[in-house]
């Protein structure tokens, strides 16, 4: 492949089609758009952090498998948190997704562009065949 391949279907929030892919896959490395938590398709401004992990990670997990990839192809992981405090939460639940050879990881508390806790980008690597 010499050209990137857009991953699934547009994103598409409260009838808008977003100005962004699900994921792009480029040779043999999959770029999936950072995930917020999502709930019966709304965004999810409530639960605690790590209600909010497991929706981000699940959907992140759901993304993959468009890619033909599982959690276990993710080479690498930045999350974004809205308070610190809430990293304790978030690593427990992250840690149980990726129990094995987990990602490189990076982290920073940040205010996000909508009213959530988390929110998780990850790349992966799944050669093509």
């Amino acid at each position: 492949m010499n050209k990137k391949e857009v991953v699934g279907d547009p994103v598409i929030i409260d009838g808008r089609i977003l100005s962004l892919s699900r994921a792009i896959r480029a040779g043999d490395f999959i770029f999936l758009t950072g995930q917020i938590p999502f709930k019966n398709g709304e965004v999810m401004t409530t639960g605690t952090i790590e209600e909010q992990t497991i929706a981000v990670l699940d959907e992140i997990k759901e993304t993959l498998s468009i890619a033909n990839c599982d959690l276990e192809d993710v080479v690498k992981a930045m999350v974004w948190l809205t308070k610190k405090e809430y990293f304790p939460g978030f690593n427990n639940v992250f840690s149980k997704y990726f129990p094995k050879d987990p990602p490189a990881r990076s982290a920073v508390v940040n205010e996000l562009l909508v009213d959530v806790k988390v929110e998780v980008e990850v790349i992966a690597y799944k050669p093509e065949k």
